[in-house]
């Protein structure tokens, strides 16, 4: 067995433990679990009657149709489950942690610092969601005439191209509170770029839609995902989305290391 299926067995082993402890937490507050799908559902309910009501008062969104936008909404529900499900505990919590120093005891683990933080809690209660979500982006597709299901595949590399990039944004954001230990108005900033991959880009201005792809890529959260599947837009930039997610996962990786060489022990 060589060195990089070692890494690897023991990263999906750490994984696995993760997944195992974070489940028995979950399963000590049952009601939590059943609560948190609830509120999602709410706020599913609430993303989806924006544009039914937008469709009521027109039959197209600057190319989209309604049965193309619900199509739409039910990528960004399972992008979005999954990034709450393996990252947004983790990363929401990096600013305390390194406030009460709770970062130190992952300093000194004898595994990559940033891939234990990202990865330390799964919020189990999310699969709930995903389902949900996987149901009703099937609905959706049932309402396209003559879709090719064959070409769900695509999903398989869209998501997560998108997650990498998702997360890559939101690592560093949290990131910064090595450097300002208390960065609340960057992650201000923060919710409102992801509330930019909550609409169809080509809804946007020119500028913007340029920007969402390239400089903010928050559009390949589900926009570009749901483009592709659709036929709406050309594979070919997906290339471009991975260059973007290796460039941005490396650059989270330096960010959070010279982050690091200036960091503070909160109990030193």
């Amino acid at each position: 067995m060589t060195m990089l299926q070692k890494t690897i067995l023991k990263y999906l082993g750490l994984l696995a433990s993760f997944f195992k402890a974070s489940l028995m937490s979950e399963l000590e507050y049952r009601f939590n679990i059943g609560a948190r799908i609830v509120t999602d559902i709410l706020w599913y309910t609430a993303q989806l009657s924006v544009f039914e009501v937008l469709f009521r008062h027109t039959t197209n969104l600057n190319g989209w149709n309604l049965p193309e936008t619900r199509v739409f909404m039910g990528i960004l529900f399972i992008t979005d489950a999954i990034y709450m499900m393996l990252f947004s505990e983790n990363l929401d919590r990096m600013g305390e942690k390194v406030r009460k120093g709770d970062l130190d005891l992952l300093l000194v683990k004898p595994i990559n610092s940033q891939w234990m933080l990202s990865f330390q809690k799964i919020s189990v209660a999310y699969i709930g969601n995903l389902i949900i979500a996987i149901g009703w982006l099937l609905y959706a597709l049932s309402q396209i005439g003559e879709f090719q299901w064959v070409r769900l595949i695509w999903l398989l590399l869209t998501i997560p191209i998108g997650l990498s990039l998702i997360y890559s944004i939101r690592f560093m954001t949290s990131a910064t509170a090595l450097y300002f230990t208390r960065a609340d108005a960057v992650t201000y900033i923060w919710y409102q770029v992801y509330r930019l991959g909550t609409r169809p880009h080509a809804i946007y201005p020119e500028v913007l839609r340029y920007a969402v792809l390239t400089l903010i890529p928050i559009a390949f959260l589900a926009s570009v995902p749901a483009e592709i599947l659709l036929d709406k837009s050309r594979p070919e930039i997906l290339i471009w989305g991975l260059i973007l997610s290796v460039l941005l996962i490396k650059a989270s990786s330096l960010f959070w290391n010279r982050g690091l060489r200036s960091y503070s022990s909160a109990s030193s």
